[in-house]
């Protein structure tokens, strides 16, 4: 059972003034006049009273938010003037032009984007066939163009007055986002609530940005869970930035609020291409391409289980130390985001030994499947960090279905043609090592710093099973452990083997990078013609 999404539509529109009186109105206008005046009605959306309501709940109104998200001066709106055509249960004289949708397209940073921002003030920002009409149009000159789509969703849902006419359009919006998806970027701001229908849109676009304490996302709301299940539960724990971001994963990005929001949509885009057939936009940087850095001489510890934080590896080898985390509560035994080498985008993936050793568990494998696939839609390199000593045991994770889950990961990797560029910085045991990036699955450029340690398993374990017979007459464990490690459990065997490509010194790691990066920049690599293929999910 599911909650009906939609609101009814509020007894007076705009300002108490009826649709019959505004014609009136308008008819005695000089053109110049009457072009003014619609001007300023769609401008209104829903009546200054519910602007204020709006801004009175901490929410900034459509208008204000396409302000903030493009360039100054730059936002060309489309179907102003476009209203409901329903004339049922009493619609016929609640008519607002725009209908509760503001479309059009502008600049950020001086490139292109389509947006549209759903008006809260209008019926609750209920989706009628008009109201998608409008969207449809903005995400089809989206493609046609080859420029990326935003949208700034605050809306209860269908609008209930227009029954299937509604329903209908939200079918044609998912049609579009499914033909967008690896086209265009496409992103997702909630600034307010999502329900029902309304939630799958802005799930099969590309990234979502929520607002803390005023966005939420939920099929079913509260009081349909407690009918039902006879549970009790609040907005917040719900559907909440907080519980998408950290519990559920349906999030990229937990913004403090709206004007944050919508700064993350903005740096976001500095990092993606256009479209497909684009590369991504290249930003000078004063930061030197062979710089060294002496701090990652010390980072990895002697002990080879005590943790250490892979961000500060990043942050040391990317531009200007500036990483944009992708996703950072969610799953944070793996580490996703972007930064730049040399002023180009790539997107970065790295096992975290700071949390749970860095252990691949289902979360974390759907984490980096989805981030990977979508760097590889995109065109952006992807840079692996690895220091990952297996897959997570137990029975939660077998039941869950890890090993579909984990194919996730390895399927993306595999199946992604961009420069691919991995650094072993420790651990890399087990299929955990094939999946993370390896040799074997094409990835371009492997480096192993003299700390990795590259095998079927840890030292510990292995030599309970390879030298068991010999523990068993009294042999010395920690001998039997250091002759495996110095015979399997470093970069050295794998390098012989053609396996890694250089073992370099960790303050090299930059420079290295750098220079790959250069050379894979022409890459091509063509795969065999399908329809696609067939990812387990």
């Amino acid at each position: 059972m599911t909650e009906k999404p939609g609101q009814p539509v509020p007894p007076e529109p705009s300002g108490g003034m009826s649709s019959a009186q505004r014609q009136e109105r308008l008819a005695s206008l000089s053109p110049r006049e009457k072009l003014a005046a619609l001007d300023e009605q769609a401008e209104l959306g829903g009546g200054q009273e519910r602007i204020d309501k709006q801004h009175q709940e901490g929410k900034l109104t459509a208008r204000e938010r396409i302000e903030l998200l493009l360039d100054p001066g730059s936002f060309i709106e489309l179907d102003k003037f476009k209203t409901h055509r329903a004339d049922d249960f009493g619609m016929s004289g609640k008519k607002i032009l725009g209908d509760g949708v503001i479309t059009g397209y502008g600049t950020v940073e001086g490139r292109q984007v389509f947006v549209f921002a759903q008006d809260f003030t209008v019926f609750g920002g209920s989706l009628s066939g008009a109201y998608a009409e409008k969207i449809c149009k903005v995400m089809d000159l989206a493609v046609s163009t080859g420029c990326p789509v935003v949208g700034l969703n605050d809306s209860g849902g269908a609008r209930i007055q227009e029954g299937v006419v509604s329903l209908a359009g939200y079918a044609e919006i998912f049609y579009r986002n499914v033909a967008s998806s690896g086209v265009v970027p496409q992103l997702s701001a909630i600034l307010g609530p999502c329900a029902g229908g309304a939630v799958y849109s802005p799930a099969m676009t590309d990234f979502i940005v929520m607002a803390k304490s005023t966005s939420y996302m939920f099929i079913t709301g509260p009081d349909v869970i407690k009918t039902v299940t006879h549970e009790e539960v609040s907005k917040e724990d719900l559907g909440g930035a907080q519980t998408h971001n950290a519990r559920s994963g349906v999030a990229h990005f937990a913004a403090e609020d709206e004007a944050g929001a919508i700064r993350v949509l903005r740096e976001l885009l500095s990092f993606l291409p256009s479209n497909n057939l684009d590369e991504p936009p290249v930003v000078a940087t004063q930061d030197p391409l062979d710089r060294r850095d002496d701090a990652l001489k010390t980072l990895v510890p002697e002990n080879p289980n005590k943790p250490y934080d892979i961000k500060e590896v990043i942050r040391a080898v990317v531009d200007d130390r500036h990483f944009f985390e992708v996703q950072e509560h969610f799953a944070r035994n793996i580490v996703c985001g972007f930064a730049r080498l040399g002023g180009r985008s790539v997107g970065i993936v790295a096992n975290q030994p700071a949390i749970l050793a860095g252990v691949l568990d289902i979360d974390a494998s759907r984490k980096g499947a989805r981030f990977v696939r979508t760097c590889d839609a995109f065109n952006i390199p992807l840079l692996t960090f690895v220091d990952v000593p297996g897959f997570l045991p137990g029975t939660a994770q077998e039941w869950g279905g890890i090993i579909t889950h984990g194919a996730k990961l390895l399927y993306a990797f595999a199946e992604a043609t961009v420069p691919k560029l991995t650094v072993i910085t420790r651990k890399a045991y087990g299929g955990a090592y094939d999946v993370m990036a390896s040799k074997h699955i094409r990835a371009d450029v492997n480096l192993a710093w003299p700390t990795a340690e590259i095998a079927v398993m840890g030292p510990d374990g292995a030599v309970s099973i390879v030298f068991r017979r010999e523990l068993e007459k009294g042999a010395a464990r920690e001998e039997l452990v250091q002759t495996y490690r110095n015979t399997f459990a470093n970069p050295y065997k794998a390098a012989e083997l053609g396996y890694v490509d250089e073992v370099i010194l960790p303050e090299d790691t930059r420079p290295q990078l750098c220079r790959a990066l250069t050379m894979l920049q022409n890459k091509r690599q063509e795969v065999p013609q399908r329809k696609h293929g067939n990812i387990p999910l």
